[in-house]
This record gives C-alpha cells, sequence and structure tokens, in this order.
C-alpha cells in the first residue's frame, strides 16, 4: 500500500514506482466502485496498466422504497459521493491528470 499521496494522480505514480511492474505482470487495482473511473483514468495516465477489481458498492434495496427518511438521509449522502467524484472526473480531464472525462475498458 503507497502512503505518501496527496490525490489520485500521486497515488498512481507512486505506486508504480513501488512495484516497478513488468512486461506481462498482471496488476489489480482495488478501490470504491464510485472512485474506479477516475483511478483508472489515473492509473493510466502514469503508464501503469491495471486491472479494475471495484469494491464497495453503493446499492439501494427494498427497504428503500418504504422508508422515506432512510432514503432522504442516505440518499443526501449518495449525491454528496457522486457529485464530488464527477467533479473529479471533470477537474482530472481538464487539468491533464487524465486523458478521458469517463474512461472505460481498453480498447474502447
Amino acid at each position: 500500500m503507497e502512503r505518501r499521496a496527496r490525490n489520485t494522480l500521486e497515488n498512481a505514480e507512486f505506486s508504480k514506482a513501488i512495484a516497478a511492474p513488468k512486461s506481462g505482470e498482471r496488476w489489480l487495482l482495488v478501490t470504491s466502485a464510485f472512485h474506479m473511473p477516475r483511478s483508472i483514468g489515473a492509473f493510466r495516465k502514469a503508464g501503469f496498466a491495471v486491472e479494475p477489481y471495484p469494491v464497495d458498492w453503493q446499492l439501494g434495496g427494498r427497504e428503500d422504497l418504504v422508508n422515506p427518511h432512510n432514503l432522504a438521509g442516505s440518499g443526501l449522502t449518495s449525491i454528496d459521493v457522486a457529485v464530488r467524484e464527477w467533479i473529479g472526473l471533470v477537474a482530472y480531464w481538464i487539468s491533464g491528470k487524465t486523458s478521458a472525462l469517463f474512461p472505460g475498458p481498453v480498447g474502447e
């Protein structure tokens, strides 16, 4: 685990230096599903070929349909996280920290 980075691009650059990936090796990028697009874009920009392994999926359940209090509270939290990630994606794209606004699978 890399612990010096102040942002996602630095994390990609420092992780690449630590791992020193060699041709033919397979490296997984484990991060929250909501953060994966920006992370993949940063790792690609750093030249570190990784495979996404998203975790921490934020999914609603049936109880959300009948419990409006829970829906409102967690809904605002979800919106906050989503807005932060979209702003991050746009900022990284504009500043050149990623070459795609919404990085997709390799080959697309």
